[in-house]
């Protein structure tokens, strides 16, 4: 009996393993954020300006940077689109008070989701590495907190 509870601990920790692996490979991108998230005191907020002035300085992160805020605008437009039209909707049809709080935040949910797409394409952010820009305004605004700028 104890050989067959080895065996099947040894075939769960394989399928753990296994699970482990096969999802660290699809959210791997988060490895780049990690030595920002993971710290012992994190970084403070950052302003308008600070973004601003990240913009001025950086000319080939920069212009990405800028552009990627644009496409959270069209991202947020969308959701609020989204929440008040299937909202409406399902309160004229229906005038259930959950139904209708549920489609608010599915309306959001899949307007954000269109209006970023919409932004994917109107500004071309399939030929942007967002990411990296976003990662060098990280590792700029910890070294400028820091005081290494």
């Amino acid at each position: 009996m104890a050989e067959e509870d080895s065996v099947s601990k040894s075939f769960l920790r394989r399928q753990w393993e296994g699970y482990k692996e096969f999802w660290g490979e699809r959210f791997s991108f988060l490895e780049n954020y990690s030595r920002f998230i993971k710290r012992d005191k994190p970084l403070p907020s950052w302003s308008e300006a600070d973004v601003e002035e990240f913009i001025a300085s950086e000319p080939v992160h920069g212009p990405t940077l800028k552009t990627a805020r644009e496409a959270a605008k069209f991202g947020a437009v969308g959701g609020l689109l989204g929440a008040v039209s299937t909202a409406g909707v399902t309160w004229k049809y229906s005038r259930s008070l959950h139904g209708t709080a549920l489609s608010l935040g599915a309306g959001a949910v899949f307007g954000w989701t269109f209006g970023q797409e919409v932004a994917n394409h109107w500004l071309q952010l399939y030929r942007m590495d967002t990411m990296a820009s976003q990662v060098k305004f990280m590792e700029w605004w910890q070294n400028k907190v820091e005081g290494q700028s």
